[in-house]
Order: C-alpha cells, then sequence, then structure tokens
C-alpha cells in the first residue's frame, strides 16, 4: 500500500468526483481512513457526513463540521463509552442509537437494522437537502473505476457516496434500494478504501507475528494450507510470496465483499495460480475430514463460536497435520512506548476491543486448543508493533478518543518528545498444535 502514501486517499475520492462531474455530495461512512482527509482538505467537497457505528472519531476533524454530521451507532460493546465521549465533544451533531445492538466492525447493520438506519438517514439528508439544496447528479447507471477506487452508480438525484462498511457481509446493498429512489448513490470499493485498507496496513508488525507461527507449522513444499477467516486476503497473497508460490492456499470466508476485493488483489499481484477463494462460514467448513495439511485462522475466533471454529479446523485437516490459530488478546496490555504518568501509562495500555459471546481473545485459546484434540500445543503469546505508517496513526487516533482533552495534549505533547522512538505493540495470544 505504499502508493496509497504516494497518492492519499481523499485526492483519489476528489479525482473520482471531478471524473463524474460532482463538486458536491452527500457521503458516508464507517472508518476515519476514508473520511477524516476530505474534511481537513477538500470540506466544500462534503455536503453532509454519516458514519454508520463508527471507529475512530477525530473529534478535532469533525468539529467544525458536527452540525452536517449524523452518526448511527448500536448501543452494546466495548466501544460505546468511547463514541457518546467523541459525541459530547461535538455539539450540533445528529445521534440515532440502535437499542439493544451490538455494532462490532463484523455487525451487518444494513441487514439486521435495515428500516431504522433507512428512516435515519433520509430524515437527515432530507433536512441538509433544505438547508443547501444540491445540484442532482446526471449520471448513468453502471460500473466503473478512478484513481484505484471502483465504484458502482445506481438511482438519480443528489449524489450521495457510499463508503464501504467495515466487515459487514451486505455492506449497502439491504438500503440500496430506499437510497436509490432519491439520490444518485456511488458506491465505492478497492484496496484503497474501508477495512480492506485497514487490513491492508496492519503491515510487518503484524506480518512478523504471522510468520512465527507459520515457521512453526513448518510447512514442506507442496503441502496445502487452507485460511479460515481470510477476509481481503492479506496474509494468504503474503504467505504465497512467503512460500515461494510452492504451496496451494485455500482462502475461506463468509463475507463475500471481502472476497471479491481478495480476488481482484490476488490477480494484480499475479498470484491467482496459487490462491483460490471460497465462500465459507468458519463454523460449518464445506471441505472434506482430511483435505489440508494445515489449517490457519488469523483473528477471527474473536467474532464467532471459537469452539466450533476450531473443530471444524481440526476436522479438515490430515492426521500429523498441523492447525495454527492467532486471536487479539483483551488479557494482555497493550504496549505505548511514551514517557506517561503512571496512571495516563495504565489507561492508554489497557486492552480494548469487542468479542462475541463464544469467541476467544484472551489465553482460553491454549485450552481450547488441547479440548479440540490437538497435540503438543505451541503456545506463542506475542506483539505485533506499529511504528510507523498509517496502523500507528489509526491505533494512536483509537488511544486519544479514550482520553479527557487535558489527557490528550499531554499524549500529544509525550508523542511530540518521544519523536522516532515512539510505538505502540498489540498483543496477540498464538498456538500451532498437531492433530493425532
Amino acid at each position: 500500500m505504499a502508493a496509497q502514501e504516494a497518492h492519499p486517499v481523499e485526492d483519489r475520492i476528489v479525482q473520482l468526483l471531478r471524473r463524474l462531474g460532482i463538486e458536491k455530495a452527500h457521503m458516508a461512512a464507517y472508518l476515519p481512513g476514508d473520511w477524516s482527509g476530505l474534511l481537513e482538505r477538500h470540506p466544500s467537497a462534503v455536503a453532509s457526513l454519516t458514519l454508520i457505528c463508527p471507529r475512530g472519531m477525530k473529534t478535532e476533524v469533525l468539529r467544525p463540521h458536527a452540525a452536517r454530521l449524523l452518526i448511527v451507532s448500536g448501543d452494546g460493546g466495548n466501544v460505546v463509552a468511547d463514541l457518546m465521549r467523541a459525541v459530547d465533544r461535538l455539539p450540533g451533531a445528529t445521534l440515532t442509537m440502535l437499542r439493544d445492538y451490538f455494532s462490532p466492525m463484523w455487525a451487518d447493520v444494513m441487514a439486521d437494522r435495515t428500516g431504522e438506519v433507512r428512516s435515519a438517514m433520509l430524515e437527515f439528508l432530507s433536512l441538509r437537502d433544505k438547508e443547501s439544496p444540491l445540484q442532482p447528479a446526471r449520471l448513468s447507471e453502471g460500473d466503473g473505476g478512478e484513481a484505484g477506487i471502483s465504484y458502482t452508480i445506481r438511482g438519480s438525484g443528489p449524489p450521495l457516496l457510499l463508503f464501504p462498511l467495515g466487515l459487514a457481509a451486505s455492506q449497502w446493498d439491504p438500503l440500496l434500494p430506499a437510497l436509490a429512489e432519491r439520490y444518485t448513490t456511488i458506491t465505492l470499493g478497492g484496496a484503497y478504501l474501508g477495512m480492506v485498507a485497514f487490513l491492508e496496513t496492519r503491515g510487518p508488525g503484524y506480518l512478523r507475528a504471522v510468520r512465527n507461527v507459520v515457521d512453526e507449522v513448518g510447512l514442506e513444499p507442496g503441502q496445502t494450507v487452507l485460511e479460515v477467516g481470510c477476509g481481503a486476503g492479506t496474509v494468504a497473497r503474503w504467505l504465497a510470496r512467503y512460500t515461494g508460490k510452492r504451496n496451494p492456499i485455500v482462502g475461506a470466508d463468509i463475507n463475500g465483499y471481502l472476497l471479491r476485493e481478495a480476488a481482484g488483489l490476488a490477480a494484480s499481484e499475479g498470484l491467482g495460480d496459487v490462491i483460490d477463494w471460497h465462500s465459507a462460514n468458519g463454523e460449518a467448513l464445506p471441505f472434506a475430514e482430511g483435505r489440508f495439511d494445515a489449517t490457519m485462522a488469523f483473528t477471527v475466533m474473536e467474532e464467532g463460536d471459537a469452539d466450533a471454529m476450531l473443530a471444524q479446523c481440526v476436522r479438515v485437516t490430515r492426521p500429523g497435520g498441523k492447525v495454527a490459530v492467532i486471536v487479539r488478546s483483551l488479557d494482555m496490555p497493550w504496549w505505548v512506548n511514551l514517557p506517561l504518568r503512571p496512571e495516563l501509562k495504565h489507561k492508554a495500555q489497557t486492552g480494548y476491543g469487542d468479542v462475541v459471546q463464544g469467541g476467544c481473545a484472551d489465553a482460553g485459546l491454549y485450552e481450547r486448543m488441547e479440548r479440540a484434540g490437538l497435540g503438543d500445543v505451541v503456545m506463542l503469546p506475542q506483539y505485533a508493533t506499529y511504528a510507523s505508517g498509517e496502523r500507528l496513526q489509526q491505533q494512536q487516533e483509537r488511544m486519544a478518543s479514550r482520553l479527557t482533552p487535558e489527557e490528550a495534549e499531554e499524549w500529544r505533547d509525550a508523542i511530540a518528545a518521544a519523536g522516532n522512538q515512539f510505538f505502540i505493540s498489540q498483543p496477540f495470544h498464538s498456538a500451532v498444535g498437531t492433530k493425532p
């Protein structure tokens, strides 16, 4: 993703808008990497902004535009308190809370709460249109691409840009018919946006942790590999290169949107001949018993029934084969290399994140591996360190969102004082076991 730094996302979006003849549009998004640069550098292009179950609020960027901001979020999960603190700093913003709804990054909110989100968005957009009407976009329906961003146009009326929605399987599809009745919807995708970009920017820190596990598996040339929950294929493509394309790889995921992006990225990198992509639920894998020499599941067992996933991983692995798992850790502290007073350091390093009931995001992984019937379980708690680039920026912003204004100022001063010695390390639990 080095090209992303040379050509920022906001410039790509502006280039796309110019290609389509659009000066200003309503926008709806999830991750700040998609919208923050636009508000900072091209605010005149943003008629309004809707944030759906957002991760990372960047209140300093949003505050001048709060009057044209809608936030839609579930009221459950570990990040709601952070969200509410951010909303308190955004007077004038409109907030819609979905009652009794847990909205982690993999929530399929458009499918789960179609009616509520539709009502909130259409009412908000209608008010914005009355205050400052937008010219209708005169575009033909269809697909296209510009500056590395893919798009699909539907409907007619004022332009509405729809950025990717986290790991949601349905993305915007359940809401598109209603939105397209009033707006020219422009649904965006590609490697530079949303969770695809987020996953791609994990970079050397995360892949170093993956490599430690893969090395423990000890793949031989020709052995087959299954990655459960492959997402956009970041690890599968890295593995294909790391093994010199000597191992057939199958990437499996329940999310059709991510699989489409994964296939496109693999083809663009010349890896389409070594990786096959399959739509599959990790709790009911559609592969024969003993099909693979090694089965891997990296940062997916937080999102479903971990024991069921492990049982499936064991089932599809041959006797003598290896099962390798990495989960995020909520029971190990993060490490922030900053000279902070103890109370603030503890607050910054306290673990956070979402895990569903039955999911695994702690040292219970090791016992689960043994209960699943695996032997010779090698336990590998480890850290992924982010010392530069977009992922470091993302993590420091997430931490800053948990702080009071006074703490946030102390945090920023400490980052400036640390200079190039500033890094953040994220904890993981990892294990490799052998099927008897």
